[in-house]
């Protein structure tokens, strides 16, 4: 399984399922909420290679989101936003975590997918925001 196969599995049970309906379902499983840190720190420890670190001031972040083409802009104004500013996605009391919803699924935890990555790593897609 991996993390487009576990949305896709909450989508099914979601549908049919009363105690979704008008409600935000999200997939947050505790297990796989880790800091960008963390996770290339993971990554090195998978892979036995050190990662080149590249520091961007928030100062340069408001910079790039002025200067750079659209969708690059977007996306530096989306991590200033986060990063900087710590502006995150509100959670209200219609909003509903998968797992804790469907406690029977066996969902991709991180370890696993960065695993998955090693071996059979997934195709990269391109996204437009």
């Amino acid at each position: 399984m991996n993390y487009e196969q576990d949305i896709a599995a909450y989508t099914i049970k979601a549908e049919t399922d009363p105690r979704a309906a008008n409600n935000t379902i999200t997939c947050r499983p505790q297990g796989n909420i880790i800091s960008q840190l963390d996770l290339i720190s993971l990554w090195e420890k998978k892979t036995g290679r050190t990662l080149k670190r590249v520091y961007v001031s928030a100062q340069q972040l408001i910079e790039y989101s002025k200067t750079l083409p659209h969708a690059d802009n977007v996306r530096a104004s989306i991590v200033q936003g986060i990063f900087v500013l710590g502006q995150v996605y509100e959670f209200t009391e219609n909003n509903l975590e998968a797992s804790k919803l469907y406690p029977d699924y066996k969902y991709t935890s991180i370890y696993s997918f960065l695993d998955i990555c090693l071996v059979d790593p997934p195709k990269p897609k391109s996204a437009a925001l």
